[in-house]
């Protein structure tokens, strides 16, 4: 969004704007028109913009769904970093991703809008590969911590995929019926994978 008249930069200058202005403009337009319908273009016409600004918040069109994804990811380590480390392992990353998939009702966009374009939109999966293995990256990174090994071991590597796995189970149904309690489903499908592998 444009800033006010008595604040508007010099010429030459790019406007202001924010991840969240960009992120709110883009929602608005792939609701209208589609994800692969919504061009780079078009969002920064929305958002008061040129197109060379929109690349100093997000490198491409594909990373606008996930948000400021590495900050996130940050704040997943942190929790992680949290837990003391005489709660057990598998309660300790069982308490990170809860608390990672916790999300105020009143986002903006809705995080169930978020999530329905990131697992369902067929143009954005291969990059979705790899933000998830960034996201896989920081529990095995934690495990590898807690045990003393490496992170691209065994242990760490299953423990990231398999959370990662039932998060995605839990989100899948939580598409389907909004209604549903998402932590409840991400709680549960942890707590069954433990007791069933126990």
């Amino acid at each position: 969004m444009p800033p006010p008249p008595s604040s508007r930069r010099a010429p030459g200058r790019p406007s202001a704007t924010s991840h969240a202005a960009i992120e709110q403009a883009s929602f608005r337009l792939f609701a209208e028109h589609g994800f692969d319908g919504t061009s780079l273009d078009a969002i920064a016409a929305e958002v008061g913009v040129g197109k060379r600004t929109l690349f100093r918040y997000f490198p491409s069109k594909n990373d606008i769904p996930w948000g400021q994804f590495d900050r996130t990811l940050e704040a997943f380590a942190d929790l992680l970093d949290a837990v003391p480390d005489d709660v057990p392992l598998w309660e300790a990353v069982h308490r990170g991703v809860l608390a990672f998939n916790e999300f105020p009702p009143d986002a903006d966009p809705p995080h169930a809008e978020r999530m329905r374009l990131i697992l369902r939109t067929p143009a954005l999966q291969a990059h979705s590969v790899l933000r998830y293995g960034e996201w896989r990256e920081v529990i095995a990174d934690y495990v590898a911590r807690r045990t003393g090994g490496r992170a691209d071991a065994g242990l760490p590597l299953a423990v990231g995929h398999v959370s990662l796995a039932l998060a995605l189970t839990a989100y899948e149904q939580w598409l389907d019926d909004t209604s549903c309690d998402l932590p409840g489903l991400i709680d549960t499908a942890m707590r069954e994978l433990r007791s069933y592998l126990a």
